[in-house]
Order: C-alpha cells, then structure tokens, then sequence
C-alpha cells in the first residue's frame, strides 16, 4: 500500500550549489512517513500505546538534483516486517514523471518507552505494520 506526499522544494532547503542538500532529503522522508502513518495507519492508537518507531538504519541512493521550485513526491511504503525491526521504503521523484531523484530503506526498531529499550515487533502493532505493506 503505498502512499504519496508532496513537498516544494524551497529556497531554504538548497545549498550553496542550488540544489536541494542532502541532509534535507532526510526530512522529506520524514514528513512523508509520518504523513503516512497519519492517513494509513492507526495513529491515535499508536500515540497512546507509549511506543515509538525509533531510525536504526537509512540507506539513501541519489539520483538526481532537485532544485528551487521543483515538486518532489515521496512514495511511501512497507516493504517488510520482521520480528525486531521493519524496512519502509521511500522513493523521491519528480512530480508528475517518472524520474527518480533518490530512494530509501529506512529501518526502524519498536521502541518502549517504560521499559526504555526496544521491544519485538509484536501484536497490534505488527498486524498495523503488515496491513500497510505492499503487496
């Protein structure tokens, strides 16, 4: 199930060579999970559990530029679901074409914040997490 989220890429988000840093790529792909999360996911549930999805792993691949003015869609899914972790796959494209600017694996571990320390993937959880992933 994959999930589409756009963002403009503005000024403040370029280097000194005009394009969009790399850094910034990692809020993209932030704000698109989360955007994800909030219109394909449980969320309210997910925010009362007192778990948190915690970054253990990003592997990006840059492609290409994207500069000032550009609108950039974040496709967004769950690509797997293991015991301890998951992998949530993020591509980067222009708007509107097909080409790809940059592409992620994320990994994420569950995180308990009582017990302060990473929990197996289990449960609701883990059923929310394989109901969103891609088939």
């Amino acid at each position: 199930m994959t999930h589409s989220t756009t963002i403009k890429v503005r000024g403040y988000h370029l280097d000194l060579y005009g394009h969009v840093n790399n850094a910034r790529y990692l809020e993209f792909l932030e704000e698109a999970r989360w955007s994800f999360f909030e219109e394909r996911g449980d969320l309210p549930w997910f925010l009362q559990s007192g778990l948190a999805l915690v970054v253990v792993n990003i592997n990006i691949d840059y492609r290409r530029a994207a500069t000032m003015n550009e609108v950039l869609a974040i496709d967004t899914s769950v690509k797997s679901v293991g015991r301890r972790s998951a992998v949530m796959h993020q591509v980067v494209r222009i708007d509107g074409s097909d080409t790809v600017v940059a592409e992620a694996d994320v990994t994420f571990v569950v995180y308990d914040g009582k017990q302060q320390k990473a929990v197996p993937l289990e449960g609701t959880l883990k059923e929310l997490l394989e109901a969103m992933q891609d088939e």
